[in-house]
């Protein structure tokens, strides 16, 4: 069978990845988690897929377990990936994250493996971006706003590198913002979504929020690591494809969005500082026509059934 390696298979992108695979190809799934990891996204599919211990900042863990299985594709979802966190714990976030990377790509390289190695990047590489510059192509200058856009920079260009240098098989990709089920409820749309529900079930009265003037390009996670399957499948090696719906939304409409579809009207909607970013980015709308010219993919969930299968992820769970 074909083996597909997925980093950070208990996270949010990584367990719906997972389940994309299983569904899809004839793919034997091994996942790497950290010891201790929370496993409740990945539950309903354990039995079904090889899980191994490993912490990507281990380079001696990450040559053995590729050593071992030997993969047709590896998929590099683990990191830090929240951008608050990054500020708080800039040194962790840079380590996690391009460590990490470097890790997995000297492993294929020293052990000369035969494999697609999909490095997931994000649009907070672009950063500040100019007006001209939308919607952002692939092209556009990079300028991250914070210290995990500057990591993930860093990976996007160790992985161009390994492919320069070494031919190694690599694809990135930059994906915009995404939600759906099992989004951890420190990322906006599913914050919110949680408040909403907590209102719904008499918990709480208000909402609290951030900045909701920036303006931002959500996409469904399952529509996100289709494209991620066909990036590994159909990219061309060293290239670099972003991955977005084109239809950026402020988050104060996301929230209104969020609150039609529930039974309920906040009290107050109150700004907390405590969520307001050192410097944030005012607006990302992305341009994926290279990645649909490649791969033939298209967005099939509209945004409303994805909040709506995120509020009623809360409902069970509130």
């Amino acid at each position: 069978m074909t083996k597909a390696l997925v980093t950070g298979i208990t996270g949010f992108a990584g367990s719906h990845l997972a389940d994309y695979l299983l569904q899809e190809e004839e793919i034997e799934v091994i996942g790497t988690m950290r010891p201790r990891s929370r496993t409740e996204n990945i539950e309903h599919i354990r039995h079904k897929i090889r899980l191994v211990e490993a912490d990507i900042r281990d380079a001696a863990s990450m040559f053995y377990i590729i050593q071992s299985v030997k993969p047709d594709y590896i998929f590099h979802l683990a990191a830090q990936s929240f951008v608050p966190m990054s500020w708080k714990a800039p040194s962790e976030t840079l380590t996690t994250n391009i460590i990490g990377t470097a890790n997995i790509l000297e492993a294929v390289r020293q052990l000369e493996v035969r494999c697609t190695v999909m490095v997931a990047g994000t649009s907070e590489e672009y950063g500040l971006v100019n007006t001209q510059d939308l919607p952002i192509r692939e092209s556009c200058p990079l300028r991250p706003q914070s210290p995990y856009g500057v990591s993930k920079v860093a990976c996007d260009l160790l992985a161009q590198q390994y492919f320069r240098s070494y031919h190694i098989h690599t694809v990135i990709t930059r994906a915009f913002n995404h939600t759906g089920p099992r989004r951890g409820d420190v990322f906006v749309s599913s914050n919110f979504a949680k408040q909403l529900i907590e209102i719904e079930k008499g918990k709480r009265e208000q909402i609290l929020v951030g900045n909701l003037q920036a303006k931002r390009d959500f996409s469904d996670v399952r529509d996100v690591v289709r494209a991620y399957w066909l990036a590994a499948k159909k990219g061309e090696p060293g290239e670099v494809y972003n991955i977005c719906s084109g239809n950026p939304i402020s988050i104060n409409n996301l929230l209104l969005t969020l609150i039609s579809q529930t039974s309920v009207v906040p009290k107050a909607i109150k700004q907390d500082i405590e969520r307001l970013r050192p410097s944030d980015v005012p607006i990302l709308a992305g341009d994926c026509t290279k990645f649909k010219a490649q791969t033939g993919w298209n967005p099939l969930i509209p945004l409303e059934k994805t909040l709506a299968d995120l509020l009623d992820y809360w409902r069970e769970r509130v």
